[in-house]
């Protein structure tokens, strides 16, 4: 289990990063609809067990959920799904296919060089601070010669949501899934004796500075280039013919 020392400033980074990661998991189990209206989640501590966090984390994660409305807790009876009637959950039908995998990056590359413009527009301290915590994650893993899919999706969230436009982050949430399969192909795809895991860091890296510098030109440009370099070393620069 990850163990995370509360009182030190990197403690306090930590804990929040992983709780996010919780958030982010469960928001999308429930966006999905893997959790139904009203059905009961997992315990603190099944959940603990599941995410390899401890149950604070899980807590935290929890209450946001709740803040956002997205659950409901019963005295003694644990933490509840709850779906407005007039909510709307974004969703899409799932990845079937490599063409599939092929649209969902044609549709990521109409949406996340704009978030990333505007997110260079529209930045402030807690957004630089959040998306420089997780490009630190994806640092110490390419030092560690590993993909790590939940820090590069974390990444490209945190781009969206420093954009300040809910459409952008709500879009891909609905999409975690969907990414998370190109992710996970493109992250073995980089792995062998030439290895391009640094490669793709520094890619990471650069769209970080230019949204950090307030580039916001710069940052679609980088969030374009590194869309399309993942998709062509997932695909070795043959597409698909999407209109068969």
């Amino acid at each position: 289990m990850a163990m995370v020392d509360d009182k030190s400033t990197e403690g306090v980074r930590q804990k929040a990063l992983f709780a996010d990661r919780v958030y982010q998991l469960l928001f999308s189990k429930i966006a999905n609809g893997d959790y139904s209206p009203d059905e009961k989640l997992p315990s603190e501590k099944e959940l603990a067990e599941q995410f390899d966090v401890s149950r604070p984390i899980v807590r935290e994660a929890l209450e946001r959920l709740r803040r956002e409305d997205l659950i409901y807790s019963r005295q003694g009876a644990g933490s509840f799904v709850r779906i407005k009637t007039e909510q709307r959950v974004l969703g899409f039908p799932p990845v079937e296919t490599i063409a599939d995998i092929q649209r969902c990056y044609e549709f990521r590359l109409t949406i996340e060089p704009d978030a990333a413009f505007f997110a260079a527009r529209r930045r402030n301290e807690a957004a630089i601070t959040k998306i420089g915590q997780v490009v630190e994650m994806l640092g110490d893993a390419t030092r560690q010669q590993r993909h790590r899919e939940d820090a590069d999706f974390a990444f490209h969230l945190a781009i969206t949501e420093a954009s300040n436009n809910h459409y952008y982050s709500s879009a891909m949430q609905a999409l975690r899934t969907h990414i998370g399969v190109g992710m996970k192909l493109h992250g073995l795809a980089l792995m062998g004796p030439s290895s391009g895991l640094q490669r793709v860091f520094d890619e990471h890296y650069q769209i970080y500075q230019a949204i950090r510098d307030g580039d916001s030109e710069l940052a679609r440009e980088r969030m374009r280039r590194h869309l399309e370099g993942s998709r062509n070393r997932l695909f070795e620069d043959r597409m698909l013919d999407l209109s068969l």
